[in-house]
């Protein structure tokens, strides 16, 4: 059913997956996390920049948000939901290969 906007109820999901790993360092963590559980220093090292701290951060929203799970040995996993999304961003990830193919410009994995 939609609102008198053109908005339906049924949006809400979709913009709060979106404001969620739309967030600075999310869509890097659960990229490294893709192959395998990664513990916090490995995972620090494959993400550059990001702080600790930052790090830190999203990881937590992450496990909050079901996307990864934090095993006994320490290390990150992502969750069956974590890996669904993985699966439902790849023909994303492919068109944004193509676009920056397009405009031309360097992209970072």
């Amino acid at each position: 059913m939609r609102s008198a906007s053109g908005r339906g109820a049924t949006a809400a999901p979709i913009l709060a997956a979106m404001d969620l790993i739309g967030q600075r360092w999310m869509l890097r963590a659960l990229w490294e996390l893709e192959p395998g559980p990664l513990g916090f220093l490995e995972l620090r090292r494959r993400m550059g920049n990001c702080s600790s701290s930052m790090l830190s951060t999203r990881l937590q929203q992450l496990q909050a948000a079901g996307l990864i799970v934090k095993k006994s040995d320490k290390s990150y996993e992502l969750t069956t939901a974590g890996t669904e999304l993985d699966t439902a961003l790849r023909p994303v990830w492919a068109w944004s290969q193509r676009w920056s193919d397009s405009i031309g410009t360097e992209t970072e994995a």
